[in-house]
């Protein structure tokens, strides 16, 4: 038989589940973040590596850089060089807030370089 205490509590987890919703959802929210920023900066020294590997063999590194970025993930890259036989290129990737094209943090900027192989002109 149930005495009068038992069946006061009835209800009770649903309702501190209830309350736990929101922090679970916000938590779930930051660490989607945490992996947007990480996955930005993945891309951004994959358009870089690739951009430097284009202007290495004197081709155009910013379409390859931007071609190695998703449709949703916007971003550049440039290149620099020859300088001592090598050539850099630095991509910059907008990092979105939450989903890609919702909105945008600064950047994930990252930097690479290769070994000029294009054509030498000497003077």
């Amino acid at each position: 038989m149930a005495g009068p205490r038992a069946r006061g509590d009835r209800g009770q987890v649903a309702l501190e589940f209830t309350g736990m919703v929101p922090l679970i959802l916000l938590t779930l929210a930051l660490l989607w973040q945490v992996v947007l920023v990480g996955y930005g900066y993945t891309l951004a020294a994959n358009a870089a590596d690739e951009a430097a590997r284009a202007c290495a063999v004197d081709g155009d590194g910013a379409a390859a850089g931007a071609r190695h970025l998703g449709g949703a993930w916007q971003g550049s890259a440039t290149c620099s060089g020859p300088a001592g036989g090598m050539v850099t290129a630095v991509a910059t990737v907008q990092i979105p807030i939450l989903f890609p094209g919702l909105g945008a943090f600064d950047g994930a900027e990252a930097t690479a370089g290769a070994v000029y192989e294009g054509s030498v002109t000497t003077p």
